[in-house]
């Protein structure tokens, strides 16, 4: 998205206003590649109020006008869950690169619809795992690569928040909500990323939310074909929040705290024959900032991507065989 002539547009919903600020808004207006050009919402005056305060140049009255303007070259995604696959494939057939909300579809079988649509288009399509891109995770997989512990053993993975307000729409199953759609989908993502197999779910239990088909909180025991397992956890209502994960080698543990948000904090430690070392990672940049600038990189010249569709659909694969080993449905 080059500044001389390029737009980006941000999709929103009330529900994630605080999400947007630190997630597109504040690295966008850092990045001098990117203009905020539109934005689009259910109700044109919250719309304006927001463009006024991020300094948008444009108001839309709907999504599909958005798509429409012929200035908008790439938009931002962060719709709930359930309408994350549709109006992707709505801005691929009106041209535009997308950066896409996690998770990247409903399930399955509607991402690899969305990927499918993706290859037959020339755009940046880019799922917005966002920690995938900063310092802290790039340096446990060096360390891991590195055989810093030896053998991979096990990587297992929890994101736990306190989120008492069940009217938020992460309580919504038919906005397709839950911890493992909205949490759960990092632990799994990071297990993934650090092992580079796709795992098998071997067991999984849930606790329900007041609506029984929901997931307030889910953990899962897999597999990977080399033998390395795994616990992926996750829940929308713990008193002690968390981000953690533990990878265990042959040799030696490599510890990750606040992996998702490690601008706000974070540290790594690799302990090996009982001696344990703190390892420098820096906050900043943050995991928003890098995002935004590979997704720029790969608008202007073709650069990769770590979390494209083909890496989206593994993810929604593992997240439907969490929910069937777990006595869930997938979501629709």
């Amino acid at each position: 998205m080059r500044r001389t002539h390029d737009r980006a547009a941000a999709f929103r919903h009330p529900g994630r206003r605080r999400h947007h600020a630190s997630a597109l808004i504040a690295p966008a207006t850092e990045n001098p590649e990117v203009e905020l050009y539109a934005v689009a919402a259910r109700n044109r005056s919250r719309a304006e109020e927001y463009a006024a305060a991020h300094g948008i140049f444009r108001v839309h009255d709907t999504y599909e006008d958005l798509l429409a303007d012929a200035d908008v070259d790439a938009v931002y995604i962060p719709l709930p869950n359930s309408e994350h696959g549709r109006w992707t494939v709505a801005a691929l057939d009106a041209g535009k690169h997308v950066l896409v909300e996690k998770p990247f579809a409903s399930n399955a079988e509607e991402a690899r619809a969305v990927a499918a649509r993706a290859e037959t288009s020339d755009r940046v399509v880019m799922e917005a795992f966002h920690y995938r891109y900063h310092a802290l995770f790039e340096e446990a997989l060096r360390l891991v690569r590195s055989g810093a512990v030896g053998d991979l053993v096990d990587v297992s993975a929890w994101f736990d928040v306190n989120l008492p307000d069940r009217t938020n729409i992460r309580y919504i199953q038919d906005l397709a909500g839950g911890s493992t759609m909205d949490l759960g989908c990092y632990s799994l993502h990071f297990a993934r990323s650090i092992a580079g197999e796709e795992p098998e779910v071997v067991s999984a239990t849930f606790r329900p939310s007041t609506d029984p088909r929901l997931d307030e909180a889910l953990t899962a025991e897999v597999r990977f074909p080399s033998g390395v397992t795994g616990t992926i956890s996750s829940s929308l209502l713990e008193e002690v929040e968390r981000q953690s994960a533990t990878i265990t080698g042959t040799r030696g543990v490599i510890q990750v705290e606040g992996f998702v948000k490690p601008q706000e904090g974070c540290s790594l430690t690799l302990t090996v024959d009982g001696e344990t070392t703190a390892i420098d990672v820096a906050e900043q940049p943050s995991s928003y900032a890098r995002q935004l600038e590979v997704f720029v990189a790969a608008v202007r010249d073709g650069s990769p991507i770590l979390t494209g569709p083909a890496d989206s659909v593994a993810t929604m694969v593992a997240i439907d065989a969490m929910y069937l080993a777990a006595g869930l449905e997938p979501r629709a």
